[in-house]
């Protein structure tokens, strides 16, 4: 999403850096270039002027015109401008107050709220609670079917709502059965417009009243930009919401409305979709935010899928056989399929920083269908012959090759990369470096 903004960026920044010394005319100068790259990736005219001014107003100051390293030092200036600016650090979820805890899931119709519900469910469970979908958008019959699929997918219990019951009572009764099930939080997914009016308000108001949420979370796009910005003040005005879920961040939008969401509101981004999987709902965290824009990577959410995909028993018994040098074929694999739980790699790597800066990485594109390959070659081999590479001669390459939908020519590929990595280990084992496989897939 910020590849635009990324790339405006480390141009102005480059450009610093080879001043050697700084003055306020060549300071400025840049700004006026951050100011545009801003404007351009769709943040807020009001934001990014009160951003620049904040930039400007430390920039000029004795941190940097004194300092020995002048561009490197604007740089942790913007770093903690954009972290500031977007909620400096990660606001959680409101769960406070009696059993079941409601949540109210708000926005305009077709920013994701069902599949968020769904994808919170997820989130809510993975941290020790126990959700309760209710379905209070009785004005398509599609939404409320779509969630009860979601629950089923899930399982997770939905209360049966009906198009003809009013959407109050729906939740009042929910919330009687959700007790009746041991949950011990509701999320309720409540209607939306295609646009904001004042029937629809109406009943949000009269759910908030009667219901209490311990949060109200608006879903919205980022791909409508500005669009997103004025409908979370629109319904921030009315309900006085607790934070945003910003939807499609995997997308091709410019990036503006999560950059100005928090400024113009007051109110934090608390979760952001990070793809179409119900597993890819992820907290908010601007400081990684800001890093990854900046070209520095997000190091500790790589870790944090790293630590929810790796199974510890596995990694330890990985390590060992690393250390002896019984690292097999079906290591391989499985280490690979590991590796696959965590996300698109090109997403992964881009976590890594300074990868998305490399020269030679500009135009780099993974192909995730080389990985089902891999599987797929892998999977047609004998117990035997994945723990034992060495005993592939000819005759099984071609065997393996055509159960396996491939040509040897892919098989050979697959075995030297293999080989080449496991020399890769041996070095890293002779060299003493400790604990590796451990706690991430290899």
């Amino acid at each position: 999403m910020f590849e635009n903004l990324s790339s405006r960026l480390d141009g102005v920044f480059k450009k610093l850096k080879g001043q050697g010394k700084l003055t306020e005319k060549n300071i400025e100068e840049g700004l006026k270039e951050v100011r545009m790259a801003l404007l351009e990736a769709d943040v807020h005219y009001r934001v990014a002027k009160e951003f620049i001014a904040q930039v400007k107003g430390r920039a000029l100051g004795q941190e940097v015109l004194k300092s020995l390293t002048p561009g490197q030092q604007i740089i942790k200036i913007v770093n903690d401008e954009l972290t500031a600016l977007m909620g400096q650090e990660n606001q959680e979820l409101s769960l406070e107050g009696p059993h079941p805890i409601p949540i109210m899931l708000v926005g305009l119709q077709g920013s994701g709220k069902t599949t968020s519900a769904g994808k919170l469910s997820i989130y809510l469970r993975k941290n020790g609670k126990n959700p309760y979908l209710v379905p209070a958008d009785v004005y398509r019959p599609a939404a409320i079917e779509q969630l009860q699929k979601l629950g089923s997918q899930l399982s997770v219990p939905v209360y049966p709502s009906k198009t003809d019951a009013d959407p109050v009572e729906i939740c009042l009764a929910a919330r009687a059965e959700a007790v009746k099930e041991g949950c011990d939080v509701m999320l309720i997914d409540t209607a939306g417009r295609l646009h904001i009016d004042e029937e629809l308000m109406g009943e949000l108001i009269r759910i908030r009243d009667k219901l209490k949420p311990a949060d109200i979370l608006l879903v919205a796009d980022a791909m409508t930009g500005q669009d997103a910005v004025n409908i979370a003040k629109s319904f921030d005005d009315t309900l006085d919401i607790g934070g945003v879920i910003l939807t499609k961040m995997d997308g091709d939008a410019r990036g503006g409305a999560a950059l100005s969401i928090k400024s113009v509101t007051g109110k934090p981004i608390k979760f952001m979709g990070v793809g179409e999987k119900l597993s890819e709902l992820e907290p908010f965290h601007p400081d990684r935010l800001a890093s990854s824009i900046l070209g520095m990577g997000d190091v500790l959410t790589l870790i944090e899928k790293a630590q929810s995909a790796v199974d510890e028993e596995k990694a330890a018994d990985l390590e060992k056989k690393l250390r002896k040098n019984q690292f097999t074929l079906e290591d391989f694999r499985d280490q690979m399929v590991q590796v696959r739980k965590m996300g698109p790699l090109e997403d992964l790597l881009g976590m890594i920083p300074g990868f998305n800066k490399m020269k030679q990485m500009k135009n780099f594109q993974v192909d995730e269908r080389e990985l089902v390959r891999i599987e797929a070659i892998i999977n047609s081999m004998t117990l035997q012959e994945r723990r034992n590479h060495t005993i592939l001669n000819g005759s099984r390459r071609q065997r393996i090759a055509k159960g396996s939908g491939t040509t040897v020519q892919d098989v050979n590929r697959l075995l030297k990369n293999y080989k080449q990595s496991m020399k890769l280990v041996q070095k890293f084992t002779k060299g003493g470096m400790k604990g590796l496989g451990k706690g991430m897939p290899f």
